[in-house]
C-alpha cells in the first residue's frame, strides 16, 4: 500500500511574479486597482458598511459554532444545527450586551488624532 502524499506534492505549482501573462480577471494574481470614484460616494460608502456588518455576523457563527461544515448527516438533522447555532450566537450577543452595554465603534488612533488637530 503506497504511503498517503503529502499536502505538499498537492499544492499547485509557485509561479514566479515575473511569469505573469496577461489572462483573465477570475485568474489575476496581481493587486487590485485603487478605488474609484464610485466607492467614495455616500451610497456606496453605507452599502458596504452593511455588507461589513453582515461578514461580521457570519465570521462569528463561523468561529463560534464551526459551521463550516455539518456535524450530522441529512437535512433536517443540519437545519436543526444551523438553528441551535443561530440560537447560540443570538445569547451569545444578547449577554454581551447586557453585560457591557451597546459597544460604540471603535476608533483608530489616526482617527482620534485628526479629530484633535481639527478641533
Amino acid at each position: 500500500m503506497a504511503a498517503p502524499a503529502s499536502p505538499a506534492t498537492n499544492a499547485p505549482p509557485r509561479r514566479a511574479a515575473t511569469a505573469c501573462s496577461p489572462c483573465g480577471p477570475a485568474s489575476c494574481t496581481r493587486p487590485s486597482p485603487p478605488p474609484g470614484p464610485e466607492q467614495k460616494t455616500d451610497t456606496w460608502q453605507a452599502k458596504y458598511a452593511l455588507r461589513a456588518g453582515v461578514e461580521g455576523t457570519i465570521n462569528q457563527a463561523l468561529d463560534v459554532t464551526r459551521l463550516r461544515r455539518a456535524r450530522y448527516r441529512g437535512l433536517p438533522k443540519v437545519n436543526l444545527q444551523q438553528a441551535y447555532s443561530a440560537t447560540a450566537i443570538n445569547v451569545i450577543r444578547l449577554d454581551a450586551h447586557w453585560a457591557e452595554g451597546p459597544r460604540r465603534p471603535r476608533n483608530s488612533r489616526l482617527t482620534r488624532l485628526a479629530h484633535q488637530l481639527a478641533a
